[in-house]
Protein backbone atom coordinates (compact mmCIF):
# COMPACT_ATOMS: atom_id res chain seq x y z
CA UNK A 1 0.00 0.00 0.00
CA UNK A 2 2.65 2.51 1.29
CA UNK A 3 4.58 1.46 -2.20
CA UNK A 4 1.27 2.49 -4.36
CA UNK A 5 1.05 5.41 -2.55
CA UNK A 6 5.26 6.43 -2.55
CA UNK A 7 3.90 5.96 -6.33
CA UNK A 8 1.10 8.02 -6.99
CA UNK A 9 3.05 10.66 -5.02
CA UNK A 10 6.07 10.66 -7.17
CA UNK A 11 3.80 10.60 -10.31
CA UNK A 12 2.76 14.01 -9.12
CA UNK A 13 5.50 15.62 -8.02
CA UNK A 14 6.87 14.71 -12.01
CA UNK A 15 3.98 16.00 -13.25
CA UNK A 16 4.65 19.48 -10.79
CA UNK A 17 8.26 19.28 -11.96
CA UNK A 18 6.82 19.46 -15.53
CA UNK A 19 5.14 22.33 -15.20
CA UNK A 20 7.47 23.86 -13.44
CA UNK A 21 10.24 23.53 -15.86
CA UNK A 22 7.57 24.64 -18.65
CA UNK A 23 5.72 27.88 -16.69
CA UNK A 24 7.93 28.23 -14.15
CA UNK A 25 9.97 31.21 -15.18
CA UNK A 26 6.87 33.16 -16.89
CA UNK A 27 5.35 32.95 -13.17
CA UNK A 28 8.28 34.11 -12.00
CA UNK A 29 8.48 37.31 -13.91
CA UNK A 30 4.82 37.93 -13.16
CA UNK A 31 5.55 37.45 -9.57
CA UNK A 32 8.32 40.04 -10.06
CA UNK A 33 7.00 42.30 -11.98
CA UNK A 34 3.90 42.57 -9.75
CA UNK A 35 5.39 42.96 -6.62
CA UNK A 36 7.85 45.67 -8.44
CA UNK A 37 4.31 47.33 -9.38
CA UNK A 38 3.36 47.44 -5.50
CA UNK A 39 6.77 48.55 -4.44
CA UNK A 40 7.04 51.62 -6.64
CA UNK A 41 3.42 52.35 -5.83
CA UNK A 42 4.41 52.32 -1.99
CA UNK A 43 7.39 54.41 -3.33
CA UNK A 44 6.00 57.02 -5.30
CA UNK A 45 3.31 57.70 -2.58
CA UNK A 46 5.85 57.94 0.38
CA UNK A 47 8.05 60.02 -2.60
CA UNK A 48 4.78 62.27 -3.01
CA UNK A 49 4.50 62.37 0.67
CA UNK A 50 7.90 63.58 1.11
CA UNK A 51 8.66 65.98 -1.70
CA UNK A 52 4.99 67.57 -0.24
CA UNK A 53 6.45 68.05 3.25
CA UNK A 54 10.03 69.40 2.10
CA UNK A 55 8.13 72.15 0.11
CA UNK A 56 5.75 73.21 2.48
CA UNK A 57 8.89 73.83 5.09
CA UNK A 58 10.22 75.81 2.01
CA UNK A 59 7.22 77.77 1.79
CA UNK A 60 6.80 78.32 5.44
CA UNK A 61 10.26 80.19 5.09
CA UNK A 62 8.89 82.12 2.10
CA UNK A 63 6.14 83.00 3.69
CA UNK A 64 7.89 84.57 6.69
CA UNK A 65 10.13 86.17 4.44
CA UNK A 66 7.13 88.00 2.65
CA UNK A 67 5.59 88.42 6.28
CA UNK A 68 8.90 90.64 6.92
CA UNK A 69 8.91 92.31 4.11
CA UNK A 70 12.44 90.81 3.21
CA UNK A 71 11.86 90.71 -0.66
CA UNK A 72 15.41 89.07 -1.81
CA UNK A 73 15.30 86.31 0.99
CA UNK A 74 11.94 85.35 -0.68
CA UNK A 75 12.82 85.50 -4.03
CA UNK A 76 15.90 82.97 -3.08
CA UNK A 77 13.38 80.74 -1.56
CA UNK A 78 11.54 80.62 -4.27
CA UNK A 79 14.49 79.88 -7.11
CA UNK A 80 15.06 77.32 -4.63
CA UNK A 81 11.63 75.91 -4.27
CA UNK A 82 11.32 75.83 -7.85
CA UNK A 83 14.52 74.16 -8.91
CA UNK A 84 13.86 71.17 -6.28
CA UNK A 85 9.80 70.98 -6.34
CA UNK A 86 8.91 72.75 -9.82
CA UNK A 87 5.55 70.67 -9.64
CA UNK A 88 4.37 71.58 -6.64
CA UNK A 89 1.31 73.58 -5.66
CA UNK A 90 3.49 75.15 -2.88
CA UNK A 91 6.00 75.95 -5.91
CA UNK A 92 2.94 77.69 -7.56
CA UNK A 93 1.89 79.68 -4.81
CA UNK A 94 5.03 80.05 -3.30
CA UNK A 95 5.33 81.83 -7.40
CA UNK A 96 1.96 84.23 -6.31
CA UNK A 97 3.65 85.28 -3.11
CA UNK A 98 6.80 86.80 -4.10
CA UNK A 99 5.32 88.22 -7.32
CA UNK A 100 3.23 90.20 -5.23
CA UNK A 101 5.87 91.40 -2.75
CA UNK A 102 7.83 91.88 -5.44
CA UNK A 103 5.74 94.25 -7.55
CA UNK A 104 4.66 95.77 -3.99
CA UNK A 105 8.46 96.62 -3.41
CA UNK A 106 8.48 98.08 -6.77
CA UNK A 107 10.49 95.53 -8.81
CA UNK A 108 7.95 95.19 -11.21
CA UNK A 109 9.92 93.55 -14.03
CA UNK A 110 10.77 90.97 -11.42
CA UNK A 111 7.65 90.15 -10.38
CA UNK A 112 6.63 89.67 -13.97
CA UNK A 113 9.32 87.50 -14.43
CA UNK A 114 8.13 85.17 -11.39
CA UNK A 115 4.85 85.34 -12.65
CA UNK A 116 5.76 84.25 -15.95
CA UNK A 117 7.26 81.75 -14.91
CA UNK A 118 3.90 80.45 -12.70
CA UNK A 119 2.30 80.55 -16.38
CA UNK A 120 4.56 78.62 -17.99
CA UNK A 121 5.09 75.91 -15.25
CA UNK A 122 2.21 75.62 -13.21
CA UNK A 123 0.39 72.16 -13.63
CA UNK A 124 -3.45 73.75 -12.91
CA UNK A 125 -4.82 76.03 -15.18
CA UNK A 126 -6.35 78.10 -12.63
CA UNK A 127 -2.77 79.27 -11.47
CA UNK A 128 -1.75 80.28 -14.61
CA UNK A 129 -4.76 81.87 -15.43
CA UNK A 130 -4.08 84.12 -12.16
CA UNK A 131 -0.57 84.65 -12.89
CA UNK A 132 -2.07 86.31 -16.55
CA UNK A 133 -4.17 88.57 -14.79
CA UNK A 134 -1.79 89.75 -11.89
CA UNK A 135 0.72 89.83 -14.69
CA UNK A 136 -1.62 91.83 -16.98
CA UNK A 137 -2.04 94.54 -13.71
CA UNK A 138 1.57 94.73 -13.61
CA UNK A 139 1.94 95.52 -17.32
CA UNK A 140 -1.07 97.93 -16.85
CA UNK A 141 1.03 100.16 -14.37
CA UNK A 142 3.78 100.11 -16.48
CA UNK A 143 1.87 101.39 -19.04
CA UNK A 144 2.54 98.58 -21.50
CA UNK A 145 -0.94 98.59 -22.26
CA UNK A 146 -0.49 95.87 -25.72
CA UNK A 147 1.27 93.64 -24.08
CA UNK A 148 -1.03 94.05 -20.99
CA UNK A 149 -4.08 92.44 -23.52
CA UNK A 150 -2.02 90.26 -24.79
CA UNK A 151 -1.79 88.55 -21.28
CA UNK A 152 -5.67 88.61 -20.84
CA UNK A 153 -6.32 87.35 -24.12
CA UNK A 154 -3.99 84.06 -23.17
CA UNK A 155 -6.42 82.96 -20.63
CA UNK A 156 -8.37 79.92 -21.07
CA UNK A 157 -11.29 80.00 -19.01
CA UNK A 158 -13.62 77.20 -17.96
CA UNK A 159 -17.28 77.23 -18.77
CA UNK A 160 -18.21 77.74 -15.30
CA UNK A 161 -15.36 80.30 -14.84
CA UNK A 162 -17.80 83.38 -14.49
CA UNK A 163 -16.81 85.11 -11.37
CA UNK A 164 -12.82 84.96 -13.18
CA UNK A 165 -14.47 85.62 -16.44
CA UNK A 166 -15.78 89.19 -14.89
CA UNK A 167 -12.59 90.00 -13.14
CA UNK A 168 -10.62 89.58 -16.52
CA UNK A 169 -13.06 91.75 -18.70
CA UNK A 170 -12.94 94.10 -15.81
CA UNK A 171 -9.44 94.41 -16.49
CA UNK A 172 -9.80 94.91 -19.81
CA UNK A 173 -11.78 97.65 -18.93
CA UNK A 174 -8.83 99.01 -17.04
CA UNK A 175 -6.19 98.95 -19.51
CA UNK A 176 -8.84 100.11 -22.44
CA UNK A 177 -9.41 103.28 -20.34
CA UNK A 178 -5.92 103.78 -20.00
CA UNK A 179 -5.34 103.50 -23.71
CA UNK A 180 -8.26 106.25 -24.23
CA UNK A 181 -10.43 103.96 -25.50
CA UNK A 182 -13.69 104.69 -23.41
CA UNK A 183 -16.33 103.18 -25.76
CA UNK A 184 -14.32 99.98 -25.99
CA UNK A 185 -13.68 100.38 -21.72
CA UNK A 186 -17.50 100.67 -21.24
CA UNK A 187 -18.43 97.49 -23.07
CA UNK A 188 -15.79 95.65 -21.35
CA UNK A 189 -16.68 97.09 -18.15
CA UNK A 190 -20.74 95.96 -18.94
CA UNK A 191 -19.35 92.75 -19.43
CA UNK A 192 -17.73 92.03 -16.33
CA UNK A 193 -20.93 93.74 -14.68
CA UNK A 194 -23.14 91.70 -15.76
CA UNK A 195 -20.94 88.42 -15.47
CA UNK A 196 -20.26 89.46 -11.70
CA UNK A 197 -22.67 87.73 -9.05
CA UNK A 198 -24.96 90.76 -7.51
CA UNK A 199 -24.17 89.37 -4.39
CA UNK A 200 -20.12 90.11 -4.97
CA UNK A 201 -19.15 93.15 -3.23
CA UNK A 202 -16.55 93.70 -6.22
CA UNK A 203 -19.17 94.21 -8.77
CA UNK A 204 -19.86 97.85 -6.85
CA UNK A 205 -16.83 98.76 -8.02
CA UNK A 206 -17.71 97.96 -11.33
CA UNK A 207 -20.86 99.94 -11.20
CA UNK A 208 -18.68 102.71 -9.99
CA UNK A 209 -16.45 102.53 -13.16
CA UNK A 210 -19.34 102.59 -15.69
CA UNK A 211 -21.45 105.44 -13.77
CA UNK A 212 -18.12 107.63 -14.06
CA UNK A 213 -18.34 106.50 -17.72
CA UNK A 214 -21.88 107.94 -17.74
CA UNK A 215 -22.81 104.11 -18.51
CA UNK A 216 -24.41 103.20 -14.86
CA UNK A 217 -26.40 99.82 -14.96
CA UNK A 218 -28.87 100.98 -12.73
CA UNK A 219 -30.21 104.14 -14.70
CA UNK A 220 -29.83 101.86 -18.24
CA UNK A 221 -32.21 99.63 -16.21
CA UNK A 222 -34.40 102.26 -15.20
CA UNK A 223 -34.29 104.29 -19.31
CA UNK A 224 -35.15 100.19 -20.38
CA UNK A 225 -37.88 100.23 -18.14
CA UNK A 226 -39.39 103.24 -18.98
Amino acid sequence: MATNLDLEEQEQLDQLKAFWNKYGNLITWLLVAILGSFAAWNGWNYWQRDQGAKAGAMYDQLDKAAQGGDVDQAARVFADLKSRFPGTAFAEQGGMLTAKLQFEKGKADDALATLGWVEANATEAEYQAIARLRAAGVLLDQKKYDEALKRLDGIKLNDGATEFGALVNDRRGDVLLAQGKPEDAKAAYTKAWTAMDAKVEYRRLIDAKLTALGAAPAAAKAEAAR
